[in-house]
Parts: C-alpha cells; structure tokens; sequence
C-alpha cells in the first residue's frame, strides 16, 4: 500500500476523526462496515454532513460507474494515479468484476501523492462531461512511467479523448470536481485508510492490494453478508 501524504496541502480539506463502527470480520484488514440502515457515525468538517453512508460511498452521481451498472455488489477503490500498487492491481480487479458479471465499480479519486495526482484527477474527473470517465480512467491507471501533467494529456489525447474540452470542462465544472475530490478525502479519512489502494466491497472495508482470486472471494463474502440480511 502507498501511504498517503497530507491531503489538506493537496484540496484544502480538513481531515476528520475517524468515528466507524466495526461488525464484523472477513479475513485480515477487513472490516464489515454498516453502511445500510443508520449511516455510521463520521462527520464533515462544519459538524454536520453524513459522509458515510450508503448513498454518499457507494453511489455518488457524479462518479461515472464501471462494471455492471445494475449490480448486486459495489466495490469501491480509493486509489491514485501515481500509486503503483493501484497499476499493478488493476488488471486484477477487473478480471474478477468481468468474471463475477454482476458488480458495479466506482472509482474514487483519492490524489495523495501529490500535485500531479491532483492534475490527474481532476482533469480524469472532467472527462466526465464527454462520457469518457472510464476511458480515461483506465488509460491513466494503465500507465508504467512516472506521471507528468503533459503526460496525462499526451496519454488522454491517444485514447480519443478530446483534452481540450477537458480543460475547458474542469474550468467550468471545478466546483463540482473539487467536491468530488473532497467528498472522496472525507470518507476515506472516516474510513481510516491509511493509503491507497483501499476498498469497500459490499459491506466490507478493505485496505491493501488483492490478488484476482482474493476479489473473488471477498465479493462472495458481501453477497453472503446481503443474503443474511
């Protein structure tokens, strides 16, 4: 896992206390969070903004989602662009989804490592406004040399992204990306992530890399846990 640097340099945000209630246990580091029902108990930084809650983590409508739309399972990651373990894992990750056929993916940009994770994030966020969300996504995660801002335009221009109406989208959008950003901060400041990559899987918190094999199982432990229900 890539340990995080202080967000609040990098979005202006403040960080939170951590204030979660632990259910239940899938293995080690995962933690069954609950989500549904009464959202658990973590504050914004004015004292009085839910940020973990099932609308809030698992579908927030300014992220684009991956995968099955219409899935029974969401996993959430919480990654940044430069963290390397978040590159090598993704293949991974979107073995097990494509294998499962019923989850719904939603990508949290979490920039942690500094400026030009920010660049990224925001300029991936404002793909968003041509439905190219995913498409950039997967061409920045993709990347094995250190990130530069040209770089990220040079590899969006050669996936058919349109990057001058990106730059011009995130002027007009940066209220709503920078939202994002610090709606993403929050709750994984509640959450207790210590770094990226980090994951929510049905009901379950998971900090660290998986392997393909290790998704499969943790999402069948969520669709137990619903079952039960």
């Amino acid at each position: 896992m890539t340990d995080r640097l202080d967000p609040a340099r990098m979005l202006s945000g403040v960080a939170l206390p951590t204030r979660r209630g632990a259910l239940g246990l899938i293995g080690a580091g995962a933690v069954l969070l609950g989500i549904d029902g009464a959202p658990v108990a973590a504050l914004g930084k004015n004292g009085d903004e839910t940020v973990l809650n099932e609308a809030a983590v698992l579908r927030d409508p300014d992220i684009p989602v991956a995968g099955n739309p219409k899935g029974d399972i969401t996993i959430v990651e919480f990654f940044d662009y430069q963290c390397p373990y978040c590159r090598k894992l993704e293949p991974e990750l979107r073995a097990a989804v494509k294998d499962d056929g019923k989850v719904r993916l939603v990508f949290k940009d979490w920039p942690i490592l500094g400026p030009v994770s920010v660049y990224a994030s925001r300029l991936a966020l404002a793909t968003k406004f041509q439905d190219k969300f995913v498409e950039a996504h997967d061409a920045l995660i993709g990347l094995d040399v250190k990130l530069t801002e040209s770089g990220v335009r040079d590899r969006l221009a050669g996936v058919g992204i349109d990057v001058d109406r990106g730059l011009r989208d995130l002027e007009t959008n940066k209220a709503i990306i920078d939202a994002v950003l610090k709606r993403t901060d929050d709750q994984a400041t509640a959450f207790g992530f210590g770094g990226t990559p980090a994951f929510i899987i049905g009901k379950f918190r998971v900090p660290g890399a998986l392997s393909k094999e290790q998704f499969g199982q943790a999402i069948a432990d969520a669709r137990k846990a619903n079952a039960k229900k």
